[in-house]
């Protein structure tokens, strides 16, 4: 099929949901659709076969664009709006493949091409708005009226995960839908022969956090709850890799002020290539995020690290993560601190829980498994739109 991937982020950058989009671009590529991409100016340029990256116009002043809902998202994706709809006058597509808020763009299009489109899912933009926004909250009715209408008009939704299966669910209970979940971003080399990297220049137990630094992901009870445990076990350490700079230098402060500032180490964005290496030197991964309902990417990665992890026991986590894979903890710095010295005094259990865990991702989060999902996905839709195709030309025959 000819298909129009819209693609609101910059691309490509090592984060979630621009690392989700060149999986579907590889898996679509190799069963041989042929893809224009359209998607912000920032980003690496990748070369995947059968694609084509089409950029949006630079403007002035607006970089750095950051997950989430912003005025610089707005800015462009008003203008990936008319450049989509250009688009679609100028080529003929069979499929629009529309990531996040795209979907409305998508569903423009459709309504005056007639081009259909799948709803790429990572998130309930609703309830993203108002987890941010929370004096939004009055407004949440409304919003999600209008992403229940954006999965109504698709042909079909790709939910990252089960909550947002569910949400999709409610709102249309007999809708196409395919769970994509992410996988692990390891690759056997980088496990079974870790080759030598960066070393992180400390003694002692290592307790490993890996991705952005935003709000919502619990670096503040990270923080809070390794200050509990460094007074108990002297010689551990708690390093953190990813963040932007000024994410970073507030935390920076926050370790200061709780005095374990000398035992903390802020590594900053390093290459996805390298997070085996880092993960050999980690004895706990964690992930302290307190809200949200989409699972992390990196998970996915932890479980397949050959270490143990430690989450904290809510759905964002839960709906992939259990007891027997990974030490979940409620949402509060005692009992994240409790985890973290039950996890470091017992090696048995952390061998135990990590040796589960991979096994689980062997299992149900590679890229074959992924690939196989999609790709059964989009046989289903070619059928459909076959058959829509044979209802249109038959309408036109009568007529």
């Amino acid at each position: 099929m000819n298909i129009l991937l819209l693609a609101p982020q910059p691309f490509f950058q090592n984060r979630g949901t621009p690392i989700a989009v060149k999986l579907v671009l590889e898996s679509l590529s190799i069963q041989g659709h042929r893809i224009k991409v359209l998607t912000y100016p920032e980003g690496e340029n990748v070369e995947l076969a059968n694609c084509e990256i089409l950029r949006l116009p630079a403007v002035p002043g607006l970089k750095n664009v950051k997950p989430g809902l912003s005025w610089k998202k707005i800015v462009y994706d008003l203008l990936m709006f008319f450049k989509a709809r250009r688009l679609a006058r100028q080529h003929r597509f069979d499929l629009i493949h529309a990531v996040e808020e795209s979907a409305f763009i998508a569903k423009s299009i459709t309504k005056s091409f007639g081009i259909p489109y799948v709803y790429d899912m990572d998130s309930s933009l609703a309830q993203q708005v108002v987890e941010k926004y929370g004096f939004l909250s009055f407004l949440l009715p409304f919003l999600e009226q209008i992403e229940k209408t954006a999965i109504k008009s698709s042909i079909g939704v790709i939910p990252v995960c089960k909550s947002i299966e569910d949400t999709v669910l409610k709102y249309e209970p007999d809708k196409l839908v395919q769970r994509l979940e992410d996988i692990s971003l390891l690759s056997r080399e980088d496990i079974d022969v870790i080759e030598q990297g960066e070393k992180i220049n400390v003694d002692g137990a290592v307790i490993m956090y890996i991705g952005n630094l935003e709000k919502y992901q619990g670096i503040d009870l990270l923080l809070e709850s390794f200050q509990m445990v460094s007074q108990t076990v002297k010689d551990a350490h708690l390093v953190i890799i990813g963040g932007a700079e000024r994410d970073i230098n507030s935390y920076k402060d926050r370790s200061v002020e709780l005095g374990i500032a000398r035992k903390t180490l802020f590594m900053g964005p390093r290459p996805l290539s390298d997070l085996g290496f880092y993960f050999e030197q980690a004895d706990i991964l964690v992930s302290p995020r307190f809200k949200g309902y989409n699972t992390p990417m990196k998970i996915y990665s932890y479980l397949d690290s050959g270490k143990a992890v430690l989450a904290t026991r809510l759905l964002t986590h839960t709906q992939v993560l259990d007891d027997e894979i990974a030490y979940l903890v409620e949402p509060n710095a005692q009992s994240m601190a409790s985890g973290m010295l039950e996890l470091l005094r017992n090696e048995s259990l952390r061998n135990r829980l990590a040796d589960q865990a991979r096994q689980r991702v062997q299992e149900e989060y590679t890229f074959e498994a992924y690939q196989r999902k999609l790709c059964g996905f989009y046989g289903i839709l070619e059928k459909k739109l076959s058959l829509l195709s044979a209802n249109q030309t038959l309408r036109h025959q009568q007529f």
